[in-house]
């Protein structure tokens, strides 16, 4: 046995359980879920699909992905769910392949605006082996679809990217369907942050509007690290060899063997996402992000709260997040719309509230909560980046130091760890 290891396990325990887990793409997952990651199923390999595999002894492993696949076509009402990607990214890659050829042009939200990494940013696969073109949202921090036409009529896109990672609004598909129906593309709905939000009913579904989806199945889904794709009537209408092209971008295009016990866990959570209980709870994460987001002077039609700090100073992204880290509050320093420092050091900070309802907070609780972020965050007042970028970095590790140090957050700290000791975390005893 690794005495260090679990050691360290049981400090991550700690942290979790005393503290105030909000960035909104992390989630607690059920005991089940946990069992199912720890089993004897992360001894086999599988290589290839359900009866096509290219080793033996797989037919309780066929039966579990093939009821893997079932439920989330149930679940999101879909012809074809595939359920091996690893992660999210990896999804995202494979679904770019299926729909494109290297050097195709692809369309989606720009970093900046919300976008994520896999939808045309640079540096990422999807601008290195692709051309991408970005739109970007307005002065109201809403998706600009005039924008985004445009660019579309000029540049001819094959894959228009419908999803986010920092946007506190709800989704228009049918915008999305009608703008690339003018230009031929196919639309591929990235709802990574918000399955949970469409399958709980608090989130329109892309389905009648897009012809392939991809998700993580571990943020408001609350299921285990893994991913899925899915093919829409629509998809499989336009091109009835969709599904044979994803299949061939998963295996031997991007992976190998898929990860079995990860399979079953995910199996367990889409379970868990057909119960009422899941509504309700879809339903608690949305108005939490709505209490909370008012609180703090903004708005959010989901389970994000994207909060600017230029009211606090310049470049305050770094310096609010380890405020809040110290203070025993977990989120994650975010860019803001038309940024007005640098990507690398931001001007706001990305919130949520899944992990918190998952717990049992209702909206008291975020009014509670919303009162030690603003507290946590006149610490920050002062603490301008420096305007020569030279200086950045240190200042940055300078000041890290020096809010560990800050008695009134260590106060907070002390106020967090009381209050979030009476929500029980699953897993944790």
């Amino acid at each position: 046995m690794s005495s260090k290891v679990f050691k360290l396990i049981e400090e991550e325990k700690k942290r979790q359980i005393e503290g105030l887990e909000m960035i909104p793409s992390e989630n607690y997952v059920s005991v089940d879920v946990l069992k199912a990651l720890g089993s004897i199923l992360t001894n086999k390999y599988s290589e290839g699909f359900p009866g096509r595999r290219y080793y033996g002894g797989n037919e309780v492993i066929d039966k579990i992905e093939n009821y893997a696949s079932d439920l989330a076509k149930k679940l999101f009402k879909v012809p074809v769910a595939l359920v091996q990607p690893y992660s999210g990214s990896p999804a995202n890659f494979a679904a770019t392949m299926a729909v494109c050829e290297p050097g195709d042009v692809i369309m989606g939200l720009s970093l900046s605006s919300g976008g994520h990494l896999t939808h045309g940013a640079h540096l990422s696969f999807s601008s290195i082996f692709y051309k991408a073109v970005n739109y970007s949202v307005g002065a109201d921090w809403k998706i600009d679809f005039d924008e985004l036409e445009k660019l579309a009529i000029k540049h001819k896109p094959k894959l228009i990217w419908a999803g986010t990672t920092a946007y506190p609004f709800k989704l228009d598909y049918k915008k999305f369907r009608d703008i690339a129906d003018k230009v031929g593309a196919t639309v591929v709905a990235d709802i990574a942050h918000i399955s949970g939000l469409i399958v709980g009913g608090v989130h329109d579904s892309p389905v009648p509007y897009v012809e392939v989806i991809t998700t993580t199945t571990h943020k408001t889904l609350r299921g285990p690290r893994g991913a899925m794709i899915m093919v829409t009537d629509l998809g499989m209408k336009k091109d009835p060899e969709l599904k044979a092209k994803l299949e061939r971008a998963i295996i031997p295009g991007l992976q190998g063997g898929p990860h079995n016990h990860q399979t079953a866990a995910i199996a367990i959570s889409l379970e868990e996402a057909l119960t009422p209980a899941f509504k309700k709870y879809a339903s608690q994460v949305v108005k939490n992000a709505a209490v909370l987001a008012k609180e703090l002077g903004t708005v959010s039609e989901n389970h994000l709260v994207l909060l600017s700090l230029t009211d606090y100073g310049k470049g305050m992204g770094y310096q609010a997040q380890y405020a809040l880290e110290t203070a025993g509050i977990t989120v994650n320093k975010n860019t803001i719309p038309n940024e007005p420092i640098s990507p690398f050091y931001p001007s706001g900070i990305r919130m949520g509230t899944p992990a918190l309802t998952t717990r049992g907070m209702k909206e008291k609780d975020m009014i509670k909560i919303a009162s030690w972020i603003k507290r946590a965050l006149e610490e920050i007042k002062g603490l301008d980046i420096p305007e020569q970028k030279e200086e950045r970095a240190q200042y940055i590790k300078d000041t890290k130091v020096s809010l560990a140090k800050n008695k009134n957050l260590l106060k907070i700290k002390e106020e967090v760890k009381n209050f979030a000791l009476k929500f029980p975390v699953p897993g944790i005893d």
